[in-house]
């Protein structure tokens, strides 16, 4: 077993506090990597405080994680020591099932979490990149390009594939009109990737303050929407809308600003139940509501691959290990721009 070192939440009240715990040996098929930078995602806090009623503890959350390679199994032949690699939210799934063979390892039955997840090697829970090490298989390790800056790639590996892999599977493309809603770590990704698709990108978002941010990050216009009015300017004009928002919420006025066929999709997972749509909203339009989740491995590398082609990073602010209940507190206030970061190397135990 490696000994490593990292922070982990004990019980769903009490901050973050170090932790040290063992990895497994590696397998002829892993990576062993060292880890710079981990991205702070919402779904560890909702983890982490047990808000949606898994959590198993202790919990080492994470799962945007970059870092250097420093070893490799004797199977491995797709990577090798010293290259930098990414991994995101999975670290394993079964390989035969139809979701697998298709590459969606997201929606297999049996998929392994980065963190707070069944470990088929150990018998124990996964933990994930609030640490300095860790031990992955090679069909889940992702190619980092030398072309992304590693500490703002990291939130690339849950905010930019969340984001990716709908505006994708819709058919996004230029001449398309495009609305995000919410404008955090999730809505910053799905504008630069709507505009970077070539779509005309309308925000969504309750606050005037964040027009001009929008607009920096590829935004055509921005629609407030505590007003009525902004919504009906709007009315049937969206081919597509990601809506990011973590927060039970009316559906039915982003519904009215869709096209006959335009798709509501959801990537925002709320710990309460969105209030029933009217089904009317639906039906006189063949419109759709549908869901979303991260992509599979390919679509991930393929996301990585597009990013590094195009310069799009995430928004960042980099932080300190110690530094993340404080980092926690900041984020329930969205006080961000537009993801949190852990500098792993800094990181003395």
């Amino acid at each position: 077993m490696r000994p490593t070192h990292g922070y982990a939440a004990f019980n769903a009240h009490n901050p973050l506090a170090p932790f040290s715990f063992e990895r497994r040996e590696p397998t002829a098929d892993d990576v062993v990597i060292e880890i710079l930078y981990c991205g702070v995602c919402h779904s560890d806090l909702h983890q982490v405080r047990n808000e949606w009623h898994g959590s198993t503890f202790p919990m080492v959350p994470g799962h945007e994680i970059i870092g250097r390679i420093i070893e490799t199994g004797s199977a491995v032949s797709r990577f090798k020591a010293g290259e930098m690699a990414g991994v995101g939210c999975m670290v394993d799934a079964c390989g035969v099932c139809g979701e697998c063979q298709d590459d969606l390892e997201q929606y297999c039955n049996h998929t392994t979490y980065t963190y707070n997840s069944p470990d088929p090697h150990t018998g124990n829970t996964t933990y994930g990149g609030y640490s300095k090490l860790i031990v992955v298989n090679q069909r889940f390790v992702l190619r980092i390009d030398e072309r992304l800056e590693p500490a703002a790639a990291a939130p690339l590996l849950c905010a930019g594939i969340t984001t990716y892999s709908p505006l994708r599977h819709w058919g996004v493309k230029p001449g398309d009109k495009v609305g995000v809603v919410g404008l955090g770590g999730l809505g910053h990704m799905a504008i630069k990737f709507a505009h970077a698709f070539g779509a005309e990108v309308v925000l969504f978002t309750t606050s005037e303050n964040k027009i001009a941010d929008a607009k920096r990050l590829g935004a055509n216009d921005v629609i407030l929407t505590k007003q009525a009015e902004q919504f009906a300017a709007h009315a049937q004009s969206f081919d597509f809308i990601l809506d990011t928002v973590a927060a039970a919420h009316d559906l039915d006025p982003y519904l009215a600003t869709l096209k006959r066929d335009g798709v509501l999709c959801l990537v925002g997972v709320p710990d309460q139940a969105h209030p029933a749509p009217n089904v009317g909203n639906l039906i006189f339009k063949r419109r759709a509501i549908a869901g979303s989740l991260i992509g599979g491995i390919r679509e991930t590398q393929e996301m990585l691959d597009f990013c590094a082609a195009h310069g799009i990073n995430a928004d960042i602010e980099l932080i300190n290990l110690p530094d993340i209940n404080q980092a926690y507190e900041r984020m329930l206030r969205s006080d961000v721009k537009y993801r949190f970061v852990i500098d792993l190397q800094s990181y003395q135990a």
